[in-house]
């Protein structure tokens, strides 16, 4: 009897390891391929691979000082848009299967479809960036290490304010890389034909620009 145990013990072992093994292949060769999927995805070539976006918020983007700037230091639309920590990027990831599905449809295909979505696609993405306290924006810049000293007057007095009151960077910082919803700036009210932001948002971008 306890041969056969011995050699039942045996057996499994024996069928027990190639199977482990094989399990422990498949489970790196599936992480590393998700992951580079992950990072194939994060790039900005990917970003503009279509027209939607290529023609319309990338040639915005290119003639600000995000794109191009004295330090060639550049945030690109991941940069921006997808966050660096690992559960918020796949959040964001599973999230961007809407976009696809309206890229399927068509939804902002035109320049007068995405200008007409403009007000509504600018506001999703501001609400994100409050709810995240601007993480994006904050992997640069921190209002810890910013020295007031090197600011000119009117920033510095800003930002200490915006921190005190416990303000995040796109309270104020809108349209930096992208063309704000058509609205008059200094006066609130909306052009004629323009799509109008929501109150809150219109008081919002109004202030930022001032």
């Amino acid at each position: 009897m306890a041969d056969d145990k011995k050699e039942k013990t045996s057996l499994w072992r024996w069928l027990l390891l190639p199977g482990t093994m094989m399990a422990f292949v498949a489970g790196i060769v599936f992480w590393g391929g998700f992951n580079t999927a992950m990072e194939w995805t994060n790039r900005e070539a990917f970003c503009v691979s279509c027209h939607e976006m290529k023609e319309n918020v990338y040639a915005e983007y290119r003639n600000t000082i995000h794109y191009q700037n004295r330090t060639g230091v550049r945030a690109t639309c991941p940069d921006c848009h997808v966050p660096k920590e690992w559960v918020p990027k796949i959040i964001r990831k599973i999230q961007a299967s809407n976009e696809v599905w309206h890229k399927l449809l068509g939804s902002i295909d035109t320049p007068e479809k995405f200008n007409a979505k403009r007000a509504v696609l600018a506001q999703h993405e501001w609400d994100r960036m409050k709810a995240n306290d601007s993480q994006e924006c904050r992997n640069c810049h921190n209002y810890s290490f910013m020295d007031y000293a090197e600011q000119n007057k009117r920033s510095a007095a800003r930002h200490q304010v915006a921190f005190n009151e416990g303000q995040t960077c796109i309270d104020c910082h809108k349209g930096i890389a992208h063309t704000l919803p058509p609205i008059e700036q200094h006066i609130g009210a909306p052009k004629e034909g323009a799509a109008v932001l929501p109150a809150a948002s219109a008081s919002a971008a109004s202030a930022a620009a001032q």
